[in-house]
C-alpha cells in the first residue's frame, strides 16, 4: 500500500519534507516522559522519526481508516501502539496512567479544540510540540498588548509557556494549504491550581475577548450585572491584560458576586 489520499473533511495537508518532519522531532524535549502520543500521524511522516527514539514509546492516534491500514503496513513495529479513534474523544487520564507529551501535524479545523482538550487534562500533558497554521501559532505565542493576543493565548499561557519555533512554507505539503504553517512547543509551568474560582476566569476571559473591541467594563456587563468593580483594568481592552491581571480581575468579581 503505496499512497494516501489526502482528504479535506479531516483537514489532512501531509508534510513531505523530511529535514522539517526531523526538526519537529527533535524540538520536543519529553524530559522523562517514557510515553509519546503523536495526533494524526497520516502517512508517518513523523512517526518514522519518533520510532528510532529510544528514550520513549510512541503510541499514534488516526481516525482515517485508510491512515491506520497504511501505518499498520509500513511501520510494523508499531503493532498495537495504533489507536484508531478520535483524539478528541479519548480519555487521556486512562490513556496511559502516567503522564506523556504530545507531537503532531495537527488538522487545521480543529488545532483549537485538541489545545482545550490538552487544558482539561494538563496534569497528564506536561510539553507540546506541534504544526499549527502560522496565525493561530502566533496568537498562542503573543504577549499582552499584541492585537494577536486572545482568548487562546489567556487560557494556554496560563499553564504553558509556549515558544513559537519556525515557520513553515505552504509548498512542502501534499496538498499545499492555503497558509503558513508554524510550529510551537509548549511547556507545562509551575501553575497547579489558578489562585481564583477557574471556572469563572473561564468565562471572564472568554467574555471579555467575545467583544473584545469594548472596554472591561462594558464587555463584563453580562456577568457583574448593575455591580461595579472599582479598578483601573476596567477601563482597559482585554488584550492588554496579563494572564496574572486577569486572574486578580476574576478574584475580585468572585467576592463581589459573594456578597
Amino acid at each position: 500500500m503505496g499512497y494516501v489520499r489526502a482528504k479535506k473533511s479531516l483537514g489532512q495537508h501531509f508534510l513531505r519534507d523530511n529535514n522539517i518532519a526531523l526538526k519537529i522531532v527533535e524540538s520536543m524535549q519529553a524530559d522523562g516522559l517514557d510515553q509519546v502520543l503523536e495526533i494524526g500521524p497520516g502517512m508517518g511522516v513523523l512517526t518514522k522519526f519518533l520510532l528510532k527514539k529510544k528514550e520513549f514509546t510512541t503510541s499514534v492516534v488516526e481516525i482515517d481508516r485508510e491512515s491506520v491500514a497504511y501505518l499498520k503496513d509500513e511501520y510494523p513495529e508499531l503493532e498495537d501502539r495504533i489507536i484508531s479513534d478520535d483524539f478528541l474523544k479519548l480519555d487521556l487520564s486512562s490513556l496511559f496512567g502516567i503522564p506523556f507529551a504530545v507531537i503532531g501535524n495537527f488538522p487545521y479545523n480543529i488545532s483549537s479544540q485538541i489545545f482545550f482538550k490538552v487544558l482539561e487534562n494538563r496534569e497528564f500533558v506536561p510539553e507540546v510540540v506541534c504544526m499549527i497554521q502560522k496565525e493561530v501559532a502566533e496568537r498562542m505565542s503573543a504577549v499582552p498588548g499584541n492585537k494577536t493576543f486572545g482568548i487562546l493565548s489567556v487560557l494556554m499561557q496560563a499553564f504553558y509557556d509556549i515558544e513559537y519555533l519556525f515557520t513553515v512554507s505552504e509548498t512542502v505539503f501534499d496538498p499545499p494549504p492555503k497558509v503558513k504553517s508554524a510550529v510551537i512547543r509548549m511547556t507545562r509551568n509551575k501553575v497547579a491550581a489558578l489562585d481564583c474560582d477557574e471556572r469563572l476566569f473561564f468565562r471572564v476571559v472568554k467574555t471579555g475577548f467575545n467583544q473584545r473591541r469594548k472596554t472591561l467594563r462594558n464587555s463584563l456587563k453580562s456577568i457583574l450585572g448593575d455591580k461595579k468593580i472599582d479598578d483601573p483594568v476596567m477601563g482597559q481592552r482585554p488584550e492588554q491584560l496579563s494572564v496574572s491581571e486577569f486572574v486578580t480581575l476574576t478574584q475580585k468579581i468572585q467576592l463581589l458576586m459573594a456578597k
